[in-house]
């Protein structure tokens, strides 16, 4: 299942100041040189992330899933957050192409709070940096801060399960 290369990149952008350490762990994975245009095996880029878990941490999963929105391609209509959260999982089957991949769905949108189910093969902290970053981005003008905890009530995928559970709150 290809990947597309914008959002290969967010690897690089964040691991900032060690992106040639990204650029590296990417090309011991099968993906040398991106390009824009490019796209890849959706299990190198996975391979990356388990790399990228044991050698420098889940905080660095966390900062390339803040970087997803600003590299990869989101649809246009965006302009709140409810569109932003529920934009996720459209932006993510516009960056990954052919067989079922899965999907971030917002279960819930009310009262300064909303969950979203993440049923995807990506790290529990790359998801929730995605969220974070989405949500803080469009949080409403009224609203001081925003929450994103994972619900450790429900399944996870550290757990072997197939979807993770986060709260949002602004």
């Amino acid at each position: 299942m290809p990947v597309a290369v914008q959002t290969v990149l967010s690897v690089v952008d964040g691991m900032g100041v060690f992106g040639e350490s990204a650029r590296d762990i990417l090309k011991k994975n099968g993906i040398t040189d991106p390009q824009p245009g490019t796209w890849y095996k959706q299990q190198d880029w996975l391979n990356a992330f388990r790399q990228i878990s044991e050698q420098v941490g889940k905080a660095t999963l966390f900062a390339i899933g803040k970087k997803i929105p600003e590299n990869a391609q989101f649809p246009p209509q965006i302009n709140n957050l409810e569109t932003a959260l529920n934009g996720i999982d459209m932006a993510y089957h516009m960056n990954h192409r052919k067989g079922e991949i899965g999907h971030y769905l917002v279960k819930s949108y009310a009262n300064q709070s909303a969950v979203m189910v993440c049923e995807n093969p990506y790290p529990c902290d790359f998801d929730r940096g995605i969220i974070v970053a989405m949500a803080t981005r469009f949080k409403p003008e009224t609203s001081l801060y925003i929450r994103v905890t994972h619900d450790d009530s429900q399944p996870c995928r550290k757990k072997g399960d197939d979807s993770c559970t986060y709260k949002i709150a602004w």
